[in-house]
Order: C-alpha cells, then structure tokens, then sequence
C-alpha cells in the first residue's frame, strides 16, 4: 500500500500515519512533502519525500512539488482496467492508495490584518486540490481525507472490517470535493472583492481605483456564475415551528463583521431560528447609526428605536415607543453595556441582548435571567463591511441577489417641497425617521420626535392603514411628532390622518403621480414636507 499525506493542518497525522503502517502492513510507504514530512519524521514514522516518489525535486519554492505524472498516474490509474495497471507497469509507476491532505491557509490569510494582496494570491493551493480531486474522483480505488475529524472513524472502519466500505469512500469523496468547491469560492469571493472595492493590499497592482457599487460594471459584483460556500455553525432545535428542521451556518460572503462572524454567546438558552433572525435585525438597526442607538425587535420588525448620548435614557425611550411590543422581544445596542443599564433591561423580559461587549458586572446582573441569551458582537461598530456582502433571498428555483440598502446620512440630501420648511428639530427628527424607516417593513410608516420612535405602521398592504397603525401606536404623542415614509403616498388620505392626528413634519421620497395632491394636503395643514428622491422598500 501508498499513501501521500502533505497537510498544512497537521491535527493527527501522527496516528493516522501509524495506523496506515498498521493497515497496510510491512510493504506500506508513506510519501510526503515539506513540513509534513519533518513532523513525521519527528514521530518516528517511516517516511519518504514525494521526490523519491516523482525522482524530481520540489521547485518554485515549493510551488510545483505534486504536479507530477507519477503522483497523478498511481491516483487515476483504474485498477478495474488492465490497460491501466499495464501502462503503469510499463512505465514503472506505482498506484497511490491514500490520500491525505489538506490546502495552504487561503481563508485565515486574507483575515489577518495587514495582509497584502500578494502574500494573498500566494496562498491559493493548486497542487493539493488538483491530487485531491483525482483521488475523489478514483474514490473506488483511493482513499481520500481531508478533514483529520475523519482519521479516527476511518481507521476504526479499516481495522475492524478489513476494509473501509464503498459507501465510506463515496462520503469521503464527496466531501472533498465540495471542500475543494468552498476553497475556490473563497478564492473566487475575495478577488471579485479586491477588483471592485481595493484595499492597500491591492494597491500598486491595478486595483487601486475606488467606485460605487451601483457604477460597477455588471460582471464585477454579479457574474454570471457565482458559488456560495456554507459551513455548519450549529443545529437549531427546529426552524419558524417546531416540526421544521433548521440548521445555521456561515457563509464565504460574510466576514468577521456579520452577525454569524463574530458572535459569542455569554449566557442563555441556545439560539433559535427565530432568536437569529431577529438578533440580525437589531443588529442590522444600530450599526447604522453612529450616535448611541437602542433598538427593540420583535418578529423582525423595530417597535423601539431611539439615539442619544446618554444609554440608559436612549433605552428607556426605545422602550417606550411600544412597551406593549417590547415583551418577549430582542434588544440591539451599539455600545457597551454596563452594571446599571443591565439592571434596567431586566426589568423587563427579553429573549435577547445583542451589544458589542458586556462589562463583568452587566453580565453578573444579568445573569440572574438564566434564559436571557446574552450575544456580544465586537465588530458591530463596522457598517461598511456589513454593507458590501450582497443579499441573497431565495425564490422557488434560484436566488435574487442585491446589494444592501447602505446610504450613508450625508447622502441624504433632502428637498423642500412644502411653503413651510421645517424647523432644525424637525429636521433632525426627520432624518432620524427616515433612517429607522429602512429597517421597517414596507409598507412603512415611522411617527418620531426627540430621536425616538413613538410608533411604526408595519408591513400593511397599503400606505393609508401603515399611517393609521402608527398613529394608533403613537397615541397622544403623536401630536408634535414627524413622519417618515419609505416610499410615495400614492393619495393624500395618509398624509391627511397623520396631521388630523397632530404630526408637523413629513419626509418621503416623493415621485408620485399625485404629488402635487400630497404637497397641497401638507401645506393646508400647516405641515413641513421634503422629499429624498431614495426609496426604502423592505419586503
């Protein structure tokens, strides 16, 4: 028996090396390149350099060392096929039985920081997937291993039955392939990254010329074929409902800074599916704001959202815009949370708490709800990071895929549409509205003043019952409040409930048939309206 075992993860090849000796008896050889081959030898284990093998030495600085006809032939060869094992004969190769082997370290390089776009490239494995894929697709004759998770479950297999069955080695060639399949997406993923939004590693090499997403040409940012890379992170309990299966995992398109990336549970039960999707969109709300921001999810959708330079007033007015909703719900905060708004959210119950980072003392106070999950996110404070990974929605056969809503609040140029203009606190309420109205579903109607949310119309199939739930919500403060819509007023009806109930000032995107008709309705009540010319649908 032949085995070729060259790892950058050396986890286990001791053993496994020895139990192969032990497998394959007194005529196994093992081969093996670099650093691998000195750990082995290291350990006592019989090894030989691949070069005694191939009879070329390793050249390129290593880059060419398996890219050779004895390693690939002993792989391919099909033992099936006599013209096979006689061409192997007559050119006096060997057939490889094991293969062992796992990719230069693309995925941590490209994290660590500083890292060049050269030092980058350099990490892209091309010997090793091309030995891998050979030895999975002669999967029947060859052993392939590329997880040392399955060393141990393999050799017990070998050991105990005299062989390792056909339907082990299709479980292993499959897995290696889609490992080889995620390695090039990663690949794939971070040149597209590098072409279209370069850093200073890509700089001096062609890449250095900077463009929104929106001006890149079709092909950068959304190819005509693209693969997504998933990693099991956890099994949930169950999904939406407790007959549904879910599981979670990371994607290729993230990063450290997403909700998957960077997460650390500190306390609490285990995270739900629906704990996740809500948790994502708290987290989603306050790391678009720079100031101090509290929000309270529930069902994916904000019922508390307020900014401010004291914490624990920004989250008692959250809480206040709809304490009704707020139980049960998830709180999102974008700083650190201490002893003493700890002891405020306890107050009330909660599933979740999402903040960058949690004092020892918060964690002590909250720790006293033994099922409050507790989630710290160190990387929430990086919007611009979220908001180049592209959003990819399922639909029946295929995706969609966009770019994020991200517009930064300096973008935002609002136009004065009504006689009056408003005032510089209604102005700043407005843009706060409009902010927060991009995280509430559409239809979406957000009632605000003193940079908070007093009450948001939700996801109703038309604008004129999004006004008047969020009218109902607000209540009695409605009155002096201002109003944000994440897309026209197709009628004036909306506009007119609103300030029937007392709201001062409106800001939309404008761009009705009708408009005009909107316009006339705000002037008659005395009302402030600027339009943004951007729409926010969130379906």
């Amino acid at each position: 028996m032949r085995a070729i075992i060259s790892v950058y993860d050396k986890s286990g090849i001791v053993e496994l090396a020895q139990g192969l000796l032990l497998a394959g008896g007194l005529h196994t050889e093992i081969y093996s390149t670099g650093g691998t081959m000195r750990a082995l030898q290291a350990a006592g284990v019989a090894v030989q350099s691949i070069s005694d093998l191939t009879g070329f030495p390793e050249i390129l600085d290593g880059r060419v060392k398996t890219l050779h006809p004895a390693v690939h032939s002993g792989i391919l060869a099909r033992r099936d096929l006599p013209e096979h094992m006689a061409q192997l004969d007559a050119l006096n190769l060997q057939p490889i039985d094991v293969v062992v082997n796992n990719l230069y370290p693309f995925v941590q390089t490209i994290r660590e920081p500083g890292v060049t776009f050269e030092q980058a490239v350099e990490e892209i494995d091309i010997g090793g997937p091309s030995m891998i894929r050979a030895a999975a697709k002669n999967h029947a004759s060859v052993l392939i291993l590329v997880d040392p998770a399955d060393y141990g479950p393999t050799l017990r297999e070998w050991q105990e039955q005299g062989e390792v069955s056909a339907a082990t080695r299709v479980h292993l060639a499959a897995k290696a392939f889609q490992y080889t399949a995620s390695y090039d997406t990663y690949i794939a993923q971070y040149l597209r990254e590098q072409a279209h939004y370069p850093s200073a590693a890509t700089r001096g090499v062609g890449l250095d010329k900077q463009q929104p997403l929106s001006d890149a040409p079709a092909g950068v940012f959304f190819p005509a074929n693209f693969s997504v890379s998933l990693h099991q992170i956890q099994q949930m309990r169950y999904g939406e409902n407790p007959h549904q299966q879910a599981a979670l995992y990371a994607d290729s398109l993230g990063g450290s800074a997403t909700l998957v990336g960077s997460l650390k549970q500190l306390q609490g039960k285990e995270l739900s599916y629906n704990n996740i999707l809500d948790a994502d969109a708290a987290l989603a709300v306050v790391r678009d704001f720079r100031e101090a921001a509290v929000v309270i999810v529930k069902h994916n959708n904000p019922c508390g959202l307020a900014v401010g330079a004291d914490l624990l007033a920004t989250y008692q007015k959250a809480l206040a815009g709809d304490p009704v909703s707020a139980f049960g719900g998830i709180v999102g905060i974008n700083r650190p949370v201490d002893a003493q708004l700890a002891a405020v959210i306890a107050a009330t119950f909660y599933e979740v708490v999402i903040a960058p980072e949690f004092s020892a003392e918060a964690v002590q106070v909250l720790a006293r709800k033994k099922n409050l999950r507790l989630l710290a996110v160190p990387d929430l404070d990086d919007p611009v990071s979220a908001s180049r990974v592209p959003m990819l929605r399922q639909v029946s056969g295929g995706f969609l895929v966009q770019e994020r809503d991200a517009i930064p609040p300096e973008q935002v140029q609002p136009t004065v549409v009504s006689e009056r203009a408003p005032t510089v606190a209604e102005l700043r309420d407005l843009l706060f509205a409009w902010r927060a109205c991009t995280h509430v579903k559409s239809n979406a109607i957000v009632l605000a003043k003193d940079d908070a949310v007093l009450g948001i119309g939700p996801g109703q199939p038309n604008r004129l019952d999004s006004v008047r739930l969020a009218v109902s919500r607000a209540g009695n403060r409605a009155a002096g409040s201002v109003l944000a819509s994440d897309a026209f007023f197709p009628f004036a009806d909306g506009l007119e409930v609103a300030a029937e109930a007392g709201v001062t000032a409106a800001i939309q995107p404008g761009g009705s048939q009708r408009d005009a008709e909107v316009i006339a309705a705000a002037n008659k009540a005395g009302m402030a309206m600027v339009f943004t010319g951007q729409r926010h649908f969130k379906h």
